[in-house]
Formats: C-alpha cells, structure tokens, sequence
C-alpha cells in the first residue's frame, strides 16, 4: 500500500496495490501492520459500514464527540464520490481548512479521516455504493454535523446546489462557527 501524506496533518489518501488480469483484479484493502507502522500507533476499527445511493446525494458534514470519536476509512466499492475532511479542531493551524479527493470504483483509493475532523462525501454517479470503517461505535448523544455549504469552509462540491440531496438532518446543521462542541488542537483524542 502506498500512504501519501495530505496539506492536513493526519489526514492521508491510501492507494493499495492492485493485481489484476484477464480474470479480474485483487487488493487488500486494510493493513493493520503497514498503517500502523505508517501512523505510528494503533487504530482499532470496531465496525465495518456500506451505503449506496444516486447521484447528487450528499451525506455530512458528520462527526462525533469524545469519548464516541471516531476514526473513518474510506473508500468506494462501485461508482464515486468526491470526499471531504475538515479539520476542526479548535486553534489547529490548519482549523476550518478541509481535504477533498475523488474516490471512485477506478482508481480505488481510501481516505483515512482522524478523530478532531468532520467527513462528508458528494455522490457523482447514480449506483454508488461507499464503504467505511470506524474505530468506535455510533453515538446518538454524541452525534453532531456541520452545514455543507458553509461558506467560510470554501468546499467545492463539483455539482450545482440543485442537484443536491440533503437528509432532513443534513438541511438544519449549523455553519463551524455557530457551533461549540468541537475538538481541542493538542488534545490527543487516541487515548
């Protein structure tokens, strides 16, 4: 697997190796020895997750509060969706700033979003089907979001905003600054 490191600290894109032929192809697609090594400690993903869903279909900004934060890894198994982290964590340097990277079926590649940053990803094909593991398990009191269209966030979600299709959760969520219950730069949320 190869690990690239992104303008974010923490946040990295993982491109596995793929061994295909005429009969198709072969990957692994998690590695807990070569993330590790990679990372320098330990991730314990606890849960594994699959949608699927159209195109324009906008799933976050989301994240949960500690102790209920969670580690995502992300990847597409059919179609493809651009993918989002922002950090936030609070006095961070990069604090507001986010990742964004085109994950799709093709090219295979996974985003790793740490705990301190809210994930969110834009469907660009119908029949996308996304997949992800966490390493701690859903939180309903501890389950919060950012508005995806947050203009001081500066995403660039490739489609017009009336191709967009928010959940009833997803249309109420406040801008990063109308919010308190982030992270703490510093803070090591792993513990």
């Amino acid at each position: 697997m190869n690990f690239i490191k992104t303008e974010i600290p923490g946040v990295v894109i993982i491109e596995p190796q793929v061994h295909g032929d005429s009969r198709g192809y072969f990957i692994e697609t998690f590695r807990a020895d070569e993330l590790e090594e990679f990372l320098g400690f330990r991730i314990d993903f606890c849960q594994d997750n699959e949608s699927k869903s159209s195109k324009g279909v906008l799933r976050g900004l989301h994240y949960q509060l500690a102790p209920d934060a969670q580690t995502k890894l992300v990847r597409v198994i059919e179609g493809s969706v651009l993918d989002v982290a922002v950090d936030i964590r609070r006095n961070s340097p990069t604090f507001g700033k986010h990742v964004a990277v085109k994950l799709t079926a093709e090219n295979k590649k996974q985003m790793l979003v740490p705990r301190g940053f809210a994930h969110g990803f834009i469907v660009l094909e119908d029949n996308t089907t996304f997949a992800y593991k966490v390493d701690s398990y859903y939180s309903p009191e501890n389950d919060r979001g950012i508005a995806f269209d947050d203009e001081v966030l500066g995403i660039d979600w490739i489609l017009e905003h009336s191709e967009i299709n928010l959940s009833a959760k997803d249309t109420t969520q406040p801008k990063l600054s109308e919010t308190k219950d982030i992270f703490e730069y510093g803070v090591n949320y792993y513990e």
